[in-house]
C-alpha cells in the first residue's frame, strides 16, 4: 500500500499586533517579557547560554531558549561556535540589535525613579548599573573605557561613541582602562534618577578616580 504523504508543516507565525504603525512593529520583535533583558546582557559582549541564565534570574531555561530562537528570527542576535579550544556556542547581538541601546538607556532613565529600596527579593548584578552610569558619563570631552568598582562588583564601560566590534560595556575589570572610578550603587542610582551628577559626586569625595589619561584627568577635575 502506498504511503501517504504527509501535508507540509504550516509555518508558525509569531504573535503580533497586526497594526501598521512603526510602534507595535517594534514590540513584535522586542515587547515579550525578558527580550529587552537579553538585549541588555548582549550589550556587553558574546554570551553563552548559562551565562546568560546565570545572570537573568527568574527566567525558565525554556523561555530562555524561546527568546533567543525568537531574537535570531527576528534579525537581532545571532548565534556561532567559538573556534577551538573552547568548542562553545555564544549568542551575540547583530548591528539591529545593537541599534537598541538608545532604547535600553532610555528605558533605565525611565525606570530610575521606581528604584528606591532593593526588596528582599531583588536580584543584583553590577553591570545592571551600566547603562544608567554612561548615561551620566555621555558629557565627556574624551572617549574611553572606565573601569568600575561597587562592592557588587566590577565592570567596565565605554564613554563616548562606540567604534565597530567594541562593547558598551563588559565584565570584570577592563583589559585596559583609561580610567577606574571606585563608588557605591546608592550613588549610581542618585545619579540615575538625576539627584546628582557625575562632576558633583566627585567634588563631594563620593567618587574616587583613578589614572593619568585624559579622560581620567576630566573625570577628577569635573571638566
Amino acid at each position: 500500500m502506498p504511503r501517504q504523504q504527509q501535508p507540509a508543516a504550516r509555518p508558525v507565525r509569531r504573535r503580533s499586533y497586526d497594526q501598521f504603525c512603526a510602534t507595535a512593529r517594534a514590540l513584535d520583535s522586542v515587547g515579550d517579557r525578558w527580550t529587552l533583558l537579553i538585549v541588555r546582557e548582549l550589550l556587553a559582549g558574546p554570551r553563552r547560554y548559562t551565562d546568560l541564565h546565570a545572570d537573568l534570574p527568574g527566567v525558565s531555561t525554556d523561555v530562555l531558549a524561546s527568546r533567543l530562537k525568537d531574537m535570531e528570527q527576528s534579525g537581532l542576535a545571532l548565534r556561532r561556535k567559538l573556534p577551538p579550544p573552547a568548542a562553545a556556542s555564544v549568542y551575540e547581538l547583530t548591528t539591529r540589535g545593537r541599534e537598541l541601546l538608545p532604547v535600553l538607556t532610555a528605558l533605565a532613565q525611565w525606570g530610575a525613579p521606581a528604584l528606591d529600596e532593593r526588596r528582599p527579593t531583588d536580584a543584583v548584578r553590577a553591570h545592571w548599573f551600566a547603562l544608567p552610569l554612561r548615561r551620566s558619563l555621555a558629557a565627556t570631552a574624551h572617549s574611553g573605557v572606565v573601569e568600575v568598582h561597587l562592592d557588587e562588583g566590577e565592570f567596565h564601560v565605554r564613554t563616548g561613541p562606540v567604534p565597530p566590534g567594541e562593547e558598551v560595556y563588559g565584565y570584570g575589570p577592563a583589559p585596559r582602562a583609561d580610567a577606574r572610578i571606585v563608588l557605591d550603587a546608592e550613588l549610581c542610582l542618585a545619579m540615575g534618577r538625576e539627584e546628582t551628577g557625575f562632576a558633583q559626586a566627585v567634588k563631594d569625595g563620593r567618587i574616587e578616580v583613578y589614572g593619568e589619561s585624559p579622560l581620567a584627568t576630566e573625570l577628577r577635575e569635573g571638566r
